[in-house]
């Protein structure tokens, strides 16, 4: 055994060997260990003895897989314009590159120049919001959950907070409103049934330790039928009339965009939503806003305030690369620059745009997957909406093995959907320029049968 073991190679000459001396050594150094460690106990299990050059391919081959980026870009021909799962809204490399030269340098996050004295850093985008919402005062958190968390502690600490039963939500990632509240410090007070709520509910569970009326969107799931729930003005008047605070966690809103009215059709903007005059409201960033991961918060400036002095604020909120994004994103919004927002120009799309989208990609795409264009519905995604699909088109391709297809698709970063057979390739997330990707990627699946 002790001869077995003598054919193990030493960290220093590995570490020195001519054909890793390119490599980082602090790096290379514990990679060169642990492939040592690992070898040793293979060779007491009884594996094969390497020769020195194999050992130092496969230390090579680790060192080029750590260095090797794992987050990428993909091809969304999924129908999902907001897909959790892929990073949600596509942020604009336009509005990238005018925030390049800010970020690139020092900066006035937490300065005024003028005065020469320390600012804060949400003062950048408290005008823009207040000016788009009409709203007294803004604070921005990094993502709505810590929204939601902030808002429960600092004003429902060991006080009761009324929710009605169907509106106790859970979303992705496994959280849930019920043990969100209970890890803030407020007491959960549930009201109504499943299916229904009264405003007589809530004025029924109202008592001395009340707190807050809070609201919940309903953002990934729909009741219909024999249903009711309390609408917020009603919330917002019930909470007046009791001195207490109406907060409204709404998951993702959206700014008014002049010609997209389907969104309206079911859901209230962040302007109507604000002309309520609400304690607070929150949501995210990175949904239908079609920004950057943030928690935004509006609301009445004396709540606002309160929230800037619960210490949690210095663990919760953002750096200068979300507020220079967000900031970038709301000046087009301001401009009505939509085509430099990617969600806004795809929620603008008409079906005949995306008709003529799809005949574009159906030249492109080889004969041999016999394409079709096909009507089809697409979803908003990112929790909104999800019973309210848009009119959509997508190009549908046969094949013999449509699991394999979609299979090496999906391995080459383009995420498509099986249906019928076929693997369904969907317009409306799709950017002009994925077309050729698309197309040699098909040929390169046909190539490798």
């Amino acid at each position: 055994m002790e001869n077995l073991l003598k054919q193990i190679p030493k960290t220093d000459k590995l570490l020195n060997t001519k054909a890793l001396s390119a490599y980082n050594p602090i790096v290379l150094k514990p990679l060169i260990q642990k492939f040592l460690k690992d070898y040793r106990k293979n060779l007491l299990k009884g594996g094969e003895i390497l020769s020195f050059e194999s050992c130092v391919e496969y230390i090579a081959k680790e060192y080029l897989h750590l260095s090797k980026k794992s987050l990428k870009p993909l091809i969304n021909a999924t129908g999902i314009i907001v897909h959790t799962n892929l990073g949600r809204s596509v942020f604009s490399s336009a509005l990238l590159e005018e925030i390049i030269p800010t970020l690139s340098a020092y900066n006035n996050l937490e300065y005024d120049e003028q005065q020469g004295i320390r600012s804060e850093r949400t003062i950048h985008l408290k005008k823009l919001f207040t000016t788009l919402l009409q709203t007294e005062d803004i604070l921005i958190v990094n993502n709505n959950a810590a929204a939601v968390f902030l808002i429960l502690n600092t004003f429902a600490k060991n006080k009761e907070v009324i929710v009605s039963r169907g509106e106790l939500i859970e979303i992705g990632g496994n959280f849930r409103i019920p043990r969100v509240m209970q890890d803030s410090g407020a007491i959960l007070k549930e009201v109504g049934t499943t299916n229904k709520t009264y405003l007589q509910d809530y004025q029924e569970a109202i008592n001395e330790n009340t707190a807050m009326l809070f609201k919940a969107h309903k953002s990934n799931y729909e009741i219909t039928g024999f249903y009711k729930e309390v609408a917020y003005k009603d919330l917002i008047k019930l909470a007046k009339e009791k001195n207490l605070l109406d907060y409204y966690d709404l998951g993702s809103g959206y700014l008014e965009i002049p010609g997209c009215e389907y969104l309206k059709k079911f859901e209230p903007s962040l302007e109507q939503i604000a002309a309520l005059k609400p304690s607070l409201v929150s949501f995210s960033g990175d949904k239908l806003l079609g920004g950057t991961q943030a928690g935004i918060i509006f609301g009445k400036a004396q709540y606002i305030t309160k929230l800037k002095q619960n210490q949690l604020l210095r663990m919760l909120r953002v750096d200068k690369f979300t507020l220079c994004m967000l900031e970038a994103l709301l000046c087009a919004y301001l401009k009505g620059e939509y085509e430099k927002i990617p969600t806004a120009k795809m929620l603008l799309q008409t079906k005949e745009q995306l008709k003529h989208k799809a005949q574009k990609l159906l030249a492109q795409i080889p004969p041999i997957f016999k394409p079709q264009i096909i009507e089809t519905k697409s979803y908003i995604g990112g929790g909104a909406m999800p019973n309210k699909p848009l009119d959509s088109y997508g190009i549908a391709l046969k094949t013999k093995d449509e699991k394999q297809l979609e299979s090496f698709l999906r391995k080459e970063g383009i995420i498509a959907r099986l249906e019928d057979k076929k693997v369904i390739l969907e317009i409306i997330a799709l950017f002009t320029k994925d077309f050729e990707t698309i197309s040699t990627t098909l040929l390169k699946a046909h190539n490798a049968r």
